[in-house]
């Protein structure tokens, strides 16, 4: 026989009645105040500042005079006819979809293999993650050390004490500066990224690719059908930070190149910050940073609706 036990009685107030719409809504005001410091916040770090640069974009604001016109769509024009405005708007998207893609390729096989068992895995495991402890202004010095074109550059010195190889125009010719700031992106966020992955891939339980392994999965399947989608939030995750990172990129490229040879390598940012606020036209500068801001929103929405996509499809 089984005893049947009533559900539990709704809350009640003290004398045994439901709670009063005064108390509710006490309640939810309660809550809600909660939220006060996030929207003064809000409101004082973003809806301030944003307000201020759509009204300088419109002027001919340039940080001194209190005297300003309103110019229109003028300095929206003067940025699409910037050549160096524009090379800093392909070499943007150029970094941060391929560091975006480079990295998430590495990052996924090497957590792979860090997740496993063997020798000094620990002692690995930092070395990899070493590269996002320092500064990457700081690790954009050190490569441009290491990649200097001349002949006393550590990379050319190497090559011509090996190979007999000339010096390599590393940062002195467009195509392989370009390659060069992309590669040391890469270098320096694929071991946290890897980190990420690994933090993912041990929180997997172990008796899915037991179960799997007994089904006669091979290693692929186990890795398709079984890990990949599990993964697929830190996938979601990972992919984020790399685009929103890489739009905004500005410490790496400018300590190790300068923006050179020419606009090569330059970025929005740094765009903004030395025609902006460095030579005074912050009516342009304000125009680019609305263009920026709307762009950046754009690709990072488009980006995460395509990964939710494809991790709903994984599952």
């Amino acid at each position: 026989m089984t005893t049947l036990t009533p559900a539990a009685a709704p809350t009640r107030g003290p004398a045994g009645r439901p709670p009063s719409s005064w108390a509710r809504r006490r309640e939810t005001l309660g809550t809600q105040l909660f939220l006060v410091p996030v929207a003064v916040v809000f409101v004082a770090l973003f809806a301030v500042p944003l307000g201020r640069s759509l009204w300088y974009s419109l002027t001919d604001f340039d940080g001194y005079s209190a005297d300003t016109s309103f110019v229109g769509l003028s300095n929206y024009a003067a940025v699409f006819s910037d050549s160096s405005m524009l090379a800093g708007l392909w070499f943007t998207l150029a970094y941060a979809v391929g560091t975006t893609l480079l990295v998430t390729a590495t990052a996924l096989p090497l957590a792979l293999a860090l997740d496993r068992r063997f020798f000094g895995h620990g002692f690995v495991r930092v070395a990899f993650f070493f590269p996002a402890i320092p500064s990457v202004a700081v690790l954009g010095l050190v490569w441009g050390f290491i990649l200097n074109p001349l002949g006393s550059g550590v990379l050319n010195t190497v090559l011509a004490s090996v190979g007999g190889l000339g010096p390599v125009p590393w940062l002195s010719q467009d195509a392989l500066a370009q390659l060069s700031v992309v590669a040391v992106g890469v270098w320096t966020q694929t071991g946290w990224h890897a980190i990420l992955y690994l933090a993912y891939l041990q929180s997997i339980p172990s008796e899915l690719q037991e179960v799997a392994t007994i089904d006669g999965a091979s290693p692929w399947q186990r890795f398709r059908f079984v890990t990949l989608p599990l993964l697929s939030p830190a996938v979601t995750i990972s992919t984020f930070l790399l685009m929103s990172g890489g739009l905004k990129v500005y410490d790496l490229p400018f300590t190790l190149t300068g923006g050179g040879p020419g606009f090569a390598t330059r970025t929005l940012t740094q765009s903004i910050i030395t025609d902006g606020i460095g030579q005074a036209k912050f009516g342009e500068g304000s125009a680019l940073a609305v263009l920026f801001m709307l762009a950046v929103g754009a690709v990072v929405l488009g980006q995460l609706a395509l990964t939710r996509r494809a991790e709903e499809r994984s599952r």
